[in-house]
């Protein structure tokens, strides 16, 4: 006896769908309670907004410091007088 078989035409894809990425917990559940200096430690390299303007922050003041004191030691007597003088001896220099 011949068999009939009856193929579907496949269906076309009219929509791309995008993958959504998994919550971190279930919505349906409430987060679990932890202590609070161990939920501060994981969530500390996550959650760093406000973190660039900090850094700019204590960069800038760092900086500042440091300009300050290279300029207290710089500009001090002893420290101009040993530059002077070796550039004297640089340029008084026979080839």
């Amino acid at each position: 006896m011949p068999t009939s078989t009856v193929s579907a035409a496949p269906t076309p894809v009219t929509s791309i769908t995008r993958i959504q990425p998994a919550p971190l917990h279930r919505p349906t559940e409430a987060p679990r309670r932890r202590p609070a200096l161990r939920h501060r430690l994981q969530t500390l390299g996550r959650a760093d907004d406000g973190m660039s303007t900090v850094e700019y922050a204590i960069g800038t003041l760092a900086a500042a410091a440091f300009a300050a004191i290279l300029y207290t030691v710089v500009s001090g007597e002893s420290v101009v007088t040993a530059l002077t003088d070796l550039v004297r001896r640089a340029l008084s220099v026979t080839f």
